[in-house]
């Protein structure tokens, strides 16, 4: 990792900002802001039901549906890099444990969240069970920002974080496809967006390589980078896009399949680095390209999202930090010491069993990924400004982890 503070603060201010705007706004006139929100931007449009089975494009659609579909396509570049490639993060025994430790990240936040409702809510538990998926997440950028400033930008638990939250996005993603339909599933669709993929990999990828066999000046695969560049798969990814807006699956992950076939680098820095910067595949070069829209449109997210009137604190807002505030820990903690002692697969020098429940608190910050989840778990509504209460209340993890970390006695490590 290099130089990581200035990438991860920049790349999640406006997200803040937007995040505050809309709790102010919210919480001072919210039918004005619930009527922005709602904006219409276009009539019957022709691209099926967008809006209360409608065909209406409003600002919400927008952002959530079309624009996210960036977001999670960024997310699914780092999981795919740390999977496929030789000396990626989440290949070998070295991702063992923190894969492990994920598995309790996200096992642990279930149990808290739906024994919480059986045992304390039993009355509403159907009105909130859907929820059990919110928070599973672990917002990458924020976690790892506060795990440097608990451990120290050189202990080995900060790239262990950085492993299960690489990790715990890939689950979630999993997650949102299979449990969180948007509409009626209508699988067939998704044939297309396996067309898509295919066809796009094999005309503008491999069979450039394949010409180029033997020729180490790869006239054809530079032709292909350099005159057509990322326009096959952009219209690739409008196309898986559109298929699993009809396939019922939220089609903010419609673009998942086709980051996979876009060539890309034989190594890879890892997220957040400023080294990457200086990979030239094609890859890598439109992650770059995109890092400044998606800050404008996590700047919208926050803003479309986030605006929740603090009378909607209930039992959702609660059910979602309990499982946050001490599933994660206390998961993370159980799978991890199962991964590293009983299954011996170790943890990295240098990291203490106790890191782990360090670890487990700066996991906690939900944020991002578990508004997101909490907008398509929930109808519009009490039940799903309460859930999203709470994944804006997750960021409580960041001075719990500071207070675990002294109470722990963590020796901070810097580079």
């Amino acid at each position: 990792m290099y130089r990581v503070w200035n990438f991860v603060t920049n790349y999640s201010l406006l997200l803040i900002i937007g995040a505050l705007m809309a709790l102010v706004w919210a919480n001072v006139d919210a039918e004005s802001y619930h009527h922005f929100v709602e904006m219409p931007l276009w009539e019957h449009a022709p691209i099926g039901h967008l809006h209360d089975g409608h065909r209406t494009l409003t600002l919400h659609y927008l952002v959530n549906d079309v624009l996210m579909a960036l977001f999670f396509a960024i997310a699914a570049k780092e999981v795919w890099e740390a999977v496929i490639l030789k000396n990626g993060s989440l290949r070998g025994k070295k991702a063992a444990t923190p894969l492990i430790a994920t598995a309790g990240g996200m096992l642990g936040p279930i149990a808290v969240y739906l024994g919480m409702a059986v045992f304390f809510w039993p009355d509403t538990f159907e009105a909130v069970k859907n929820g059990w998926a919110i928070p599973t997440a672990t917002d990458i950028a924020f976690s790892y920002l506060v795990g440097r400033l608990v451990f120290g930008a050189g202990h080995p638990a900060v790239r262990f974080l950085l492993l299960l939250a690489i990790a715990d996005d890939a689950a979630g993603l999993i997650i949102l496809a299979i449990f969180y339909p948007s509409a009626e599933l209508a699988p067939i669709w998704l044939l297309v967006s396996l067309a898509a993929a295919v066809g796009v990999f094999v005309l503008f990828n491999w069979l450039p390589r394949h010409l180029d066999r033997g020729n180490q000046d790869r006239p054809t695969s530079t032709w292909m980078r350099q005159k057509i560049s990322f326009w096959p798969y952009l219209i690739a990814g409008c196309i898986s896009w559109y298929a699993f807006m009809r396939a019922g699956i939220h089609p903010a992950l419609g673009l998942l399949p086709i980051v996979p076939t876009i060539p890309h680098a034989d190594r890879a820095f890892g997220i957040f680095s400023e080294a990457e910067q200086y990979l030239s595949d094609l890859l890598n070069h439109i992650e770059h390209a995109l890092k400044h829209p998606v800050e404008i449109i996590l700047f919208f997210f926050g803003l479309m999202n986030a605006g929740v009137e603090f009378s909607a604190i209930g039992e959702p807002t609660w059910l979602v930090l309990g499982g946050l505030l001490i599933g994660k820990p206390v998961g993370i903690l159980i799978m991890g010491i199962i991964g590293a002692h009983v299954l011996r697969f170790g943890l990295p020098k240098g990291m203490r069993t106790i890191d782990l429940f360090v670890l487990g608190c700066v996991a906690a910050i939900g944020f991002t990924v578990s508004l997101f989840v909490a907008s398509v778990a929930f109808p519009g509504g009490p039940v799903q400004d309460a859930a999203k209460m709470g994944a804006l209340f997750s960021f409580a993890a960041a001075a719990m982890s500071l207070i675990a970390g002294v109470v722990c006695r963590v020796e901070k490590r810097e580079l």
